[in-house]
């Protein structure tokens, strides 16, 4: 099923990108409870997700302006029935409290000229490279909607949300895309790295985490580099290789411009994705506007310059809404906009909203975007 870009004009508005609270807590057990075994990015026990709402709030809350401490959690919630339909997050500093390992891809190179043999062998060396770095985590969104533009919404939102409170969050940011494992739960690459110093299997060893940091089992993990081809085929076949459930998310990543060839994940080997905040396109495309007036009628037919669907946030802290709708440029510094997205955005007359196009233009910057 090919993606539908652009929502209908009906549409507008419709899904909507709030904090999370504790009054989620129901809403977020079932979507932990419908992810894949061994993919825990929100944790399964109630307690443990309570607590992490409640940290949740706080940060929203928070006047802090750079402690790196902080978490947040997003849910995408319908409109006409307040169901929460997604989730999303941020980690404002990877490795706070622990340091944040991963495996970091080399190769290295061997030769001899007496013999004419030159050696080029891919190694995983254990590091915490991107300790500190923004996390972009918890990405989950109802199956019904895999195929529309709301994914975008829930994904780059958070995007907005960091440019809102820069100084809360880090140059780099990174996302974690779970890895290859099966229907129940066997992973290769954890069979024949992770399990041959704990004796246990990967589900097991992903509820002991329970999304926390993974500092603990890492630093207990041999430091000198792994020889990719000593490993068994199907754990060399699964390093940066994604699980089905990874791919939407992943593909909405790269296209915004993060590289995933550095870093895998040291428990299933799944690509860490990660760029520079500026360069991503979301970020380069980012403005700021007034609202000048609404629209009225569907954008095909409206016939206006500068007019197209938007991403649209009004970035205010523990009020922070996030949409998609229609939009028309009116004069410099102001739009019109669709009047469900004026409703739901605007909480002060004559306020800012940031916006940024739903299908923003590439921008060819000659070399890596990290």
């Amino acid at each position: 099923m090919s993606a539908r870009l652009h929502p209908e004009a009906s549409e507008a508005a419709r899904y909507v990108l709030r904090p999370a609270g504790p009054g989620d807590l129901a809403a977020l057990e079932r979507i932990a409870a419908a992810r894949a075994i061994g993919i825990n990015s929100l944790p399964s026990d109630s307690a443990q997700l309570l607590d992490k709402l409640e940290r949740s709030a706080f940060s929203f809350a928070s006047e802090d302006e750079a402690s790196g401490e902080e978490t947040y959690l997003f849910v995408l919630v319908d409109t006409r029935d307040g169901g929460v339909v997604g989730s999303s997050g941020i980690a404002a500093s990877a490795g706070f409290h622990d340091r944040f390992y991963s495996y970091r891809n080399e190769f290295l190179v061997q030769a001899s000229p007496e013999l004419g043999i030159v050696n080029k062998t891919h190694t995983l060396h254990l590091c915490h490279d991107l300790t500190g770095v923004t996390l972009l985590t918890s990405f989950w969104i109802d199956p019904a909607l895999e195929a529309t533009a709301w994914p975008q919404l829930l994904s780059r939102a958070r995007l907005l949300y960091i440019a809102a409170h820069r100084e809360r969050f880090a140059d780099r940011i990174a996302a974690e895309s779970p890895g290859l494992s099966d229907e129940q739960g066997r992973c290769a690459f954890w069979d024949a790295v992770g399990r041959r110093f704990f004796d246990m299997d990967y589900p097991a060893a992903e509820r002991l985490t329970g999304g926390r940091s993974k500092a603990f089992i890492a630093e207990l993990m041999p430091q000198a580099p792994i020889y990719v081809p000593l490993l068994p085929e199907a754990a060399q076949l699964a390093i940066g290789q994604l699980h089905p459930v990874s791919e939407l998310p992943f593909s909405i990543l790269i296209d915004e411009g993060f590289d995933a060839d550095s870093y895998i994940d040291i428990f299933d080997g799944g690509p860490t994705a990660e760029a520079r905040f500026e360069m991503l396109r979301t970020v380069r495309h980012l403005g700021a506007a007034r609202i000048a007036g609404l629209i009225e009628v569907p954008l095909q037919s409206a016939g206006r310059p500068g007019a197209g669907w938007a991403l649209l946030a009004n970035g205010g802290g523990e009020d922070f809404r996030a949409t998609l709708a229609p939009i028309a440029r009116s004069a410099p510094g102001a739009i019109d906009l669709a009047p469900a997205a004026a409703a739901t955005l605007v909480r002060v007359k004559g306020a800012t909203l940031q916006w940024a196009p739903l299908s923003p233009p590439r921008i060819d910057l000659g070399g890596s975007s990290s």
